[in-house]
């Protein structure tokens, strides 16, 4: 096997049934942890927040915020908390995806291999990255392939764990697309073992997801075979 290649043969992932709620308020292990009153601020009410408390932590370190570098970092923390990095937080950017009739008959595995993405790990906050690919089988209805990189940026915009963003990402595209056939793989580099702790800067660590005909072995090396294909 190349150094590079993904070969997972663990069992898929037993995750609960049930679709993820809009309001992501946690009911489930694949769910992000919410609380219930995640959405009574608005944008520039926590923008406005975060900011403060963010000054607070720079004053803290001992940094000078009257320096022309440093002064505006609060708000530009906070900006990019609430409206980049953890937007995917809020419901309202989940990706809202147009299905297609299958006309072509396509009865194959369909593939989208090396969606790059950025996530946060949440013990740290320290950025996780790597690539994911998702694969299907149409039960009659297809979806755009930019929709699936955007379902992939949606659930990766939080304080994740990469297991719980691969079933996530998962479960959604089954949602969707009203298939229980779907295979999700995830290779990731995280910062909280490469810059910190250990300081390891080589390893990865992979996930993966598989439903229906993805729990077939043969289904499933076909899928491996491809991501793992130049």
């Amino acid at each position: 096997m190349r150094p590079n290649e993904t070969s997972l043969n663990s069992q898929p992932n037993k995750a609960g049934d049930d679709d993820i709620g809009d309001d992501h308020v946690a009911s489930s292990s694949f769910e992000t942890p919410m609380r219930a009153d995640a959405f009574d601020l608005d944008d520039e009410e926590k923008i406005g927040r975060i900011e403060e408390h963010f000054r607070e932590i720079m004053n803290i370190l001992g940094l000078d915020l009257t320096d022309d570098s440093l002064q505006g970092t609060p708000r530009r923390v906070a900006k990019m908390y609430v409206k980049e990095v953890f937007a995917g937080l809020n419901p309202k950017n989940r990706p809202h995806a147009r299905l297609f009739e299958n006309k072509y008959n396509y009865d194959q595995m369909l593939v989208e291999k090396d969606i790059t993405f950025y996530s946060h790990c949440e013990h740290h906050f320290v950025p996780i990255y790597g690539k994911a690919h998702v694969a299907y089988f149409s039960q009659g209805k297809v979806i755009g392939l930019s929709k699936i990189n955007r379902i992939v940026q949606y659930f990766s915009k939080r304080p994740q764990v990469q297991e719980r963003l691969t079933v996530q990402i998962g479960k959604e595209i089954e949602r969707v697309l009203h298939t229980q056939d779907v295979g999700v793989v995830i290779d990731a580099n995280h910062m909280c073992v490469a810059s910190r702790g250990v300081g390891d800067t080589n390893s990865k660590t992979g996930t993966a997801y598989f439903s229906g005909k993805f729990k077939d072995e043969n289904i499933k090396r076909e899928f491996l075979n491809y991501i793992n294909s130049k």
